[in-house]
Parts: C-alpha cells; sequence; structure tokens
C-alpha cells in the first residue's frame, strides 16, 4: 500500500503543516472610510513573522486603529496625513507626480491594497492618461490603475534583508515555517518510489511531465496545466 506523500499531507491540514495564526493575525489595509486631509499617529511598529516588511500601527483623534506596512523612514509618533504628498502619507495615484514611489497600491478603489508589499519593494508612476494610472510594478512591467485607487509614498522598510545569508539552517527553517512554507525540500526524483510518482533510482533525467487533469492528489505532481513545455528558444 502507498505512503501518503508531502503535498496531501500538508493538504489534509495537520498540525505539522499548519500555519501558526498569531503570525497572520496582522492584516495591513486601508480602511474604507479615510477622510482627505485628516492626521493619523504612529503608535507601533511591529516585527510581524507573517510579513517581509515592518507593520505601522496607526492611531487617529477618536481612536481608531489600523494596520500599514511601513515605508523607509518612518518612526513612531510621527503623523500620517491622508492625501499627503510625503513619505508614508497615503493618498490617490491621480494626486501624485510622475515618478512618485509608490507601494500597497489598491487593485480597486477601496479594496484594501492589493499590489507591491514585500520588504525593498516600491512601484513609480509614470504616465496619466484619462481616468486612468500607469505604474511601473517592480517587475519592470506597466499596469493601469484607476486614479482613485489609493496607495502609500515611498518605497518599503526592510530593503537588503536578502543580502545577507542564513548561516543557519535552523534558522531558515523557522522563517519558513512562519509563512507555512515547506522547507527543506527534497527533490521528488531522489525520493523513493513509494513515496512520489518521481521517485525511484531509475530514470532520473526526467523530461517535463504533465500531470492529467484527473488525477488524484497522490498523483498530481509535475507540470499543472502549463501554458508551454520545453526549453525556450533564443
Amino acid at each position: 500500500m502507498g505512503k501518503t506523500i508531502i503535498q496531501q499531507a500538508r493538504g489534509h491540514g495537520s498540525r505539522r503543516y499548519r500555519v501558526r495564526k498569531k503570525a497572520f493575525s496582522i492584516k495591513p489595509f486601508y480602511p474604507s472610510d479615510l477622510k482627505q486631509g485628516e492626521e493619523w499617529e504612529i503608535i507601533k511598529i511591529i516585527n510581524s513573522a507573517g510579513h517581509s516588511a515592518p507593520i505601522v500601527r496607526l492611531k487617529n483623534k477618536e481612536r481608531k486603529v489600523f494596520d500599514n506596512i511601513g515605508a523607509k523612514g518612518l518612526f513612531e509618533g510621527q503623523k500620517i496625513k491622508i492625501g499627503g504628498h510625503e513619505i508614508g502619507d497615503i493618498s490617490m495615484i491621480g494626486d501624485l507626480k510622475n515618478s512618485t514611489r509608490i507601494f500597497n497600491i489598491e487593485k480597486k478603489p477601496k479594496d484594501g491594497g492589493k499590489f507591491v508589499k514585500t520588504g525593498g519593494n516600491f512601484a513609480v508612476i509614470i504616465n496619466k492618461k484619462g481616468n486612468e494610472v500607469s505604474v511601473l510594478m517592480p517587475s519592470k512591467k506597466e499596469k493601469d490603475f484607476n486614479c482613485k485607487c489609493r496607495a502609500t509614498i515611498g518605497e518599503i522598510a526592510g530593503h537588503g534583508r536578502l543580502d545577507k545569508p542564513v548561516l543557519k539552517a535552523g534558522k531558515k527553517y523557522y522563517i519558513k515555517k512562519a509563512k507555512s512554507k515547506l522547507w527543506p525540500r527534497t527533490s521528488a526524483v531522489k525520493m523513493n518510489a513509494i513515496d512520489h510518482p518521481f521517485g525511484s533510482g531509475r530514470g532520473k533525467r526526467i523530461k517535463s511531465k504533465i500531470a492529467k487533469r484527473n488525477a488524484p492528489p497522490g498523483a498530481k505532481v509535475g507540470l499543472l496545466r502549463p501554458k508551454r513545455t520545453g526549453r525556450r528558444k533564443r
């Protein structure tokens, strides 16, 4: 009888593969009722294991609180303005000048922020045409947004987090575990045949394998509904 392979065990949701809820209890977002011109104060900078950048907790005069991704250079006690043009301010991208660096961009107005949220990243406003604003994303591709979508000005703190190598395997394990990612990962062809469909000592120089659409979870491995296969010709 076959053994339960890793992707089956992870999908089952046992304690070993379950993410720590505490790591994702902090969810940065923009409240839908933010008013132009109001001020919020940074009351705390949080080091969250589930995020690659520090999180800033903001409070206004009415004692309402929300969390946002921290921009480079912010500090506790600093005032953030809604509709401002300084680093850390939250504004509609249609009100900002070209070449402004922004992050945590909304996909649709008032959805809370969906794009550019990892440490050290930023996007750049490059053009405005009608109700749309063209933004150069970190992937160097242009994307159009509604001019009423909100974003935070500046670049995300945490740049250089990948420059220093992780010297201990244990540290890498806990970094991955906090984000519910499997590490270390064993190559499928190096497993036994009982543990994986690609396993066994024979045929290690395998070519791309496309998983069948109706394959059961234990056999749905390899390329899943790929757009293309094989080497790309230059």
